[in-house]
């Protein structure tokens, strides 16, 4: 039976361009397992490892997929990291990410992507929000959720956050990469916003959907 933890990675040889102390000094990006399964009986969620194998984050619902207003992510002891709460009266599938049990401040908008484009590789837009929202610029998700590849891309185009397929495991198991820029807890709420958004285990379901899904 395929693993759901990460496997081991071998590390990358170092590179022999030279390289600056800041970009040598800058941590790498952490390598997270997610299921789309809780640990709970009777509840729909994630469960989230680390690269060591270790429980690193949960996601317990109750409610059922076509009532739910929010999402809550929570680190292993059950504290209220992010809460992912759907926007109402939205013209489009809009979900915000606030700090804690959602009465903090809001972190990211999260708005789902509307073209009548079929060739369009959007999926989403996020726009930071609070104290961030002056000092950083709006970030664009591309790929495909439903397939398990897509990345969350800044300004310049570089990657903060990406959703990769682990082998031989299937679509409930994947691999979240998270930039040290967004952080590991952001990354999961966004992936916890694309998946209400274009909820479903195949491609194909998703497709009857949404062209950009």
């Amino acid at each position: 039976m395929a693993r759901v933890h990460p496997n081991a990675i071998a590390p990358e040889p170092a590179a022999t361009t030279t390289t600056s102390r800041a970009a040598e000094e800058e941590p790498p990006p952490a390598l997270l397992t997610v299921w789309r399964k809780s640990l709970l009986f009777n509840c729909d969620g994630f469960t989230v490892f680390d690269a060591k194998g270790n429980l690193a984050f949960r996601v317990d619902c109750y409610a059922s997929a076509r009532r739910r207003a929010e999402v809550v992510l929570m680190d292993v002891a059950g504290k209220q990291l992010l809460t992912v709460r759907r926007k109402r009266l939205s013209l489009t599938d809009h979900w915000v990410i606030y700090d804690g049990d959602g009465t903090a401040r809001p972190l990211l908008s999260v708005r789902r992507h509307v073209s009548l484009r079929p060739s369009s590789k959007t999926l989403a837009h996020v726009t930071p929000l609070g104290s961030a929202a002056a000092s950083a610029a709006e970030y664009v998700v591309e790929g495909s959720y439903g397939r398990r590849a897509c990345a969350v891309r800044d300004a310049r185009g570089d990657a903060v956050a990406e959703v990769r397929r682990k082998e031989s495991v299937g679509d409930d198991v994947f691999r979240l990469v998270a930039d040290p820029r967004l952080g590991e807890p952001l990354a999961m709420g966004l992936v916890i916003a694309l998946d209400e958004m274009f909820r479903g285990g195949s491609a194909r379901s998703l497709l009857r959907r949404t062209w950009s899904a």
